[in-house]
């Protein structure tokens, strides 16, 4: 057993592309975090040798929680009628994002739930809206899901779609929704959202009009080892075919709603799985750490565990709080981790290019005790 595995890892390292077999015998076998890190962080090298590691300013704006959908792990969606369900106005948009200017944000994560009743109109004058208003921020907007409801909701082809908000001003997308790209475990998750060739589709047609976008996959629950490797499989051989994926985040599920008693998986098991993925996903330039589940000395661990970037100093995190899970650091505790880890921070825009660092500024509109100060889950 243990030869079989040294020579799997030792084939990555050597960048060969390893097999869908030799994956699932990875995460089916290979228990060694010391061995399985050690060559997770070579491969890492090998792709980014620079001196620094990166990490991102941006914010995750929900613009509503109504969705359509329903999925037993998410503690953040409500139903139209319900007495906490919102969309948020255009003023409080421009808030959050004169905020995220002030703080030194270059992007919003702009994402919400599937809304029943908001058409392709709605979202692309909120597009054209922000980008007149906030021309230096790029709007990472609309995951997979949402993009594939837009779809089936307004009766339009998905490039119609995607080519009508593209001309809105949408400049990038996000990864979420991804989950298991298995659909024994989506039908079993969820109802009423995208299945798996939809999620790709999205993205592959996303990519076929020159866009960019992260991938994503959230795990611990109820896949099995080998479905995890199949989500790797179909992110790879999508990223074979269009070349569009800029990075790759994996996080552990946070129990919520219907999944609230279901057990959780640790670090360790999070730090081993995102070393399979950097061994696997050889075409996919950049992992994030991605630690709001896990805590920022796991985040700081996991750069030598196939990750190159420390993720974002994410001003606004509502989901995954939801479910109970709220780790905070601030702008410099990040730099500090890079620093203390052996590298430079720098700073990055969602294209992977290094920015100007900024200093950020006190937001006029929000006092000190509230400014936000959480990172983690950049999608």
């Amino acid at each position: 057993m243990s030869t079989t595995i040294d020579r799997i890892l030792s084939k990555a390292t050597d960048g060969q592309r390893i097999t869908f077999a030799e994956g699932v015998e990875l995460m089916a076998n290979c228990r060694d975090l010391t061995k399985l890190g050690r060559a997770a962080h070579a491969v890492t090298m090998r792709i980014h040798p620079e001196p620094y590691r990166t990490y991102n300013i941006d914010r995750n704006v929900n613009y509503t929680n109504v969705c359509a959908a329903v999925c037993d792990f998410c503690a953040f969606y409500r139903k139209s009628n319900d007495a906490d369900a919102y969309v948020l106005s255009r003023d409080e948009l421009h808030q959050k994002l004169r905020e995220t200017v002030e703080l030194g944000g270059d992007q919003v994560l702009l994402q919400g739930g599937m809304h029943p009743s908001l058409k392709l109109e709605y979202y692309e004058e909120m597009l054209r809206d922000l980008r007149v208003n906030f021309p230096t921020i790029n709007l990472h907007a609309f995951s997979p899901p949402e993009i594939w409801h837009f779809h089936k909701i307004n009766k339009l082809p998905l490039r119609t779609v995607l080519e009508r908000l593209k001309a809105a001003g949408l400049g990038s997308l996000p990864g979420g929704g991804g989950e298991i790209l298995v659909d024994r475990v989506r039908k079993q998750l969820t109802k009423g959202k995208a299945l798996t060739e939809e999620w790709l589709e999205v993205n592959r047609v996303w990519h076929q009009l020159g866009g960019r976008s992260t991938c994503t996959m959230m795990f611990g629950h109820i896949e099995t080892g080998a479905e995890r490797i199949e989500h790797f499989d179909r992110l790879r051989s999508l990223q074979d075919e269009t070349g569009g994926f800029t990075a790759f985040i994996c996080w552990t599920m946070q129990p919520g709603h219907k999944m609230a008693d279901s057990p959780t998986v640790g670090s360790f098991e999070y730090l081993r799985t995102q070393a399979i993925a950097r061994l696997y996903l050889d075409n996919i330039p950049n992992i994030q750490s991605s630690w709001v589940t896990q805590g920022g000395k796991i985040g700081q661990v996991a750069l030598f565990f196939g990750a190159n970037d420390m993720g974002s100093l994410m001003i606004e995190e509502n989901v995954v709080a939801s479910a109970g899970t709220v780790h905070y650091l601030t702008l410099e505790e990040i730099r500090r981790s890079i620093r203390e880890a052996g590298w430079e921070p720098r700073q990055r825009n969602v294209f992977y290019q290094l920015v100007e660092e900024r200093v950020p500024t006190m937001p006029s509109t929000v006092s000190s005790r509230s400014l936000p100060v959480l990172a983690g889950i950049g999608q």
